[in-house]
């Protein structure tokens, strides 16, 4: 147990130090630099979470993170299912899906802006655009390594494509899926502040904007800390569902045998 929480702890102290060491070493050559300093952000973070300003604009990051997600999973899920069952599809889109895949959503930017307008919509756009590869490469993954024998016996039941997929691939492929949802979570959070730099009015990456425009560097490198801090607590929300959702199959399978 102490094992398990020290070495955290000493690496969290590890960084610290590093942290401090090197802005103490620019502050030499750049006293600007003494503001991105541990102490100066602390102070800043203290300040901010005990405002209710930056949970305003936490909150509508987390919106918008939630709608992209949504949207990735709505396009994700129907393309990679089929995908793993379709072998024509998959020949076809693979490449396509492939090369658009290891374009970089940031690069979509300026078309994005110039369709949808300013606002919310290329927001989502660019989030769901990220975060929709995951979740379609995880869900064909899983297809294919369904068990044809149930796709067999959903047949000789005469079961709809429907029902098959409501009810034998869906639940089949849900330990992929959410692999693929905490994967686009990753993504989708790291896309989030560069694309809420793209002309909206509210929330984390526009409030990075606002401090660097005011000179606030030390609130610029709290919300930096807070925005590791929010994206850590999700990946472990994830983690935990992705655990839970595990242990439950297990738990079933356990009681079948």
């Amino acid at each position: 147990m102490g094992r398990r929480l020290g070495l955290p702890l000493a690496g969290l102290a590890l960084a610290l130090v590093l942290w401090w060491a090197g802005s103490a070493w620019l502050a030499q050559r750049t006293p600007i630099a003494a503001a991105f300093a541990p102490g100066p952000s602390a102070l800043a973070l203290v300040r901010l979470v005990s405002g209710p300003d930056i949970w305003q604009h936490a909150l509508l990051s987390l919106q918008r993170v939630a709608i992209g997600l949504a949207l990735a999973i709505v396009f994700g899920v129907p393309l990679g299912v089929l995908t793993g069952l379709w072998r024509g599809f998959a020949q076809a889109s693979t490449p396509v899906f492939q090369f658009l895949r290891m374009i970089s959503p940031l690069s979509w930017m300026p078309i994005a802006v110039m369709v949808l307008g300013v606002g919310d919509l290329p927001v989502y756009f660019l989030l769901a655009f990220a975060a929709v590869w995951p979740i379609l490469l995880n869900t064909a993954a899983g297809v294919a390594q369904l068990d044809p024998h149930w796709l067999t016996l959903a047949r000789s039941l005469s079961a709809t494509r429907r029902e098959t997929v409501l009810r034998v691939i869906l639940p089949g492929i849900t330990a992929h899926l959410l692999t693929g949802v905490r994967l686009a979570i990753g993504i989708i959070w790291i896309v989030l502040v560069p694309a809420e730099m793209l002309g909206v009015s509210a929330g984390l990456g526009y409030f990075i904007l606002d401090t660097r425009d005011r000179l606030a560097y030390s609130e610029l490198m709290a919300v930096i800390v807070l925005i590791g801090a929010l994206g850590y607590l999700l990946d472990g929300l994830a983690r935990w569902l992705h655990a839970r959702w595990m242990h439950g199959e297990g738990a079933v399978a356990a009681q079948d045998r």
